[in-house]
């Protein structure tokens, strides 16, 4: 069956055109009628019937629609008063009324699968941080437990018992504190306190930092270029915050790049910024795990991660203080290549120098 998608003036001059075609022909058979008179008879009756037909339409059909359409407008907009004549008398309503509809379920839509996702996030996110907590809390409880039942006799063992537990109260704290930090970073109430520092300086101090950690895997800590062994790059940035991301950054390198390898910090200068980039020579990260790193508690290798220590909230920290450091933290990784982590800071803005004072006598 052929469908004809018509607009109502469309529909108005073609019924006209029919109309005044049949009462033009049934004029000249007239014989008083002459020539002039029925082509006047033509041009009057395709008016009048283009004229009754097209209100016909308005008055009975579109002008509800165009109600109907004024008062998804209204719901769109969320202004619940009444809509101005502007919204009224607008071509091919249906049509118009019908692509409204659908954008407007195609947007619930996708809020709906937008909060299908975070649901399914918040409940990752409670099953991670529950587990995180009842780690060292168990461990922590099981030791207390243990010397005030009496059941160590030993006073090595007992005080052996007290610094485990107070081991695992020491990871609990710190866990506490990197969920504050987060939360915190997300809601924007912390600021960063932006100051011109040494930043080959500050990767100076932090190898000296992890060195102990670092031999414990023969792991070799490099900065690049060479010369920054003795240079400055300075940059504008909050000094302890950018110092936690580079922890975070050099820690995880260290625990996940390979056991007697390299890990390289380079920083590369341009004209406006420094391009900060942490690079190992480990397994690598799969891509399909690359986009989810920065998740909290997002673990590639659970059994590994923990195994190894940490929050499993180190790279999402270091993420929220980049970004309100406006710039992005990104990831470049191949399996068995390495994986790359960088960033860039911007460099404060060299002072304007002084106009030269007039020569004497000039």
């Amino acid at each position: 069956m052929l469908r004809l998608n018509l607009a109502s003036r469309t529909i108005a001059i073609i019924i006209a055109f029919l109309v005044a075609g049949v009462l033009t022909t049934l004029a000249w058979l007239v014989p008083s009628m002459t020539l002039e008179n029925g082509a006047l008879a033509a041009g009057i009756t395709l008016a009048a019937c283009f004229l009754l037909v097209y209100l016909a339409f308005e008055a009975l059909i579109f002008r509800e629609i165009n109600n109907i359409y004024a008062g998804l407008e209204n719901v769109k907009r969320k202004e619940f008063r009444k809509l101005s004549n502007k919204f009224l008398f607008r071509p091919e309503p249906l049509k118009r009324m019908r692509d409204e509809i659908v954008q407007m379920a195609e947007r619930k839509q996708q809020e709906i699968d937008e909060l299908k996702r975070l649901q399914a996030l918040r409940r990752e996110f409670l099953a991670d941080v529950s587990h995180e907590l009842k780690t060292p809390i168990f461990a922590a409880q099981g030791f207390l437990h243990t010397v005030l039942d009496g059941d160590v006799d030993d006073e090595f063992l007992r005080q052996k018992f007290l610094t485990k537990a107070a081991t695992s109260l020491d990871a609990l704290d710190a866990l506490v504190q990197d969920l504050v930090t987060i939360s915190q970073l997300e809601k924007g109430v912390v600021r960063m306190r932006r100051q011109a520092f040494d930043l080959a300086a500050l990767v100076r101090e932090l190898f000296e930092q992890l060195e102990q950690k670092a031999g414990q895997r023969q792991v070799t800590l490099e900065l690049f270029p060479p010369s920054l062994a003795t240079e400055a790059v300075r940059v504008l940035a909050d000094r302890n915050r950018i110092r936690q991301v580079l922890i975070n950054l050099i820690d995880n390198a260290v625990k996940y790049g390979k056991e007697g390898g390299h890990v390289t910090v380079s920083l590369i200068e341009s004209s406006k910024s420094v391009k900060v980039s942490v690079r190992d020579d480990g397994a690598g990260i799969p891509k399909q795990h690359q986009n989810r790193i920065f998740e909290r508690f997002y673990r590639i290798d659970k059994s590994r991660s923990r195994d190894s220590g940490g929050s499993g909230l180190g790279l999402a920290i270091s993420k929220h203080i980049v970004e309100a450091h406006k710039s992005t933290i990104r990831v470049h990784s191949e399996p068995g290549l390495g994986t790359t982590l960088e960033f860039k800071l911007p460099k404060p803005r060299l002072p304007q120098a002084a106009p030269a004072a007039p020569e004497a006598g000039a």
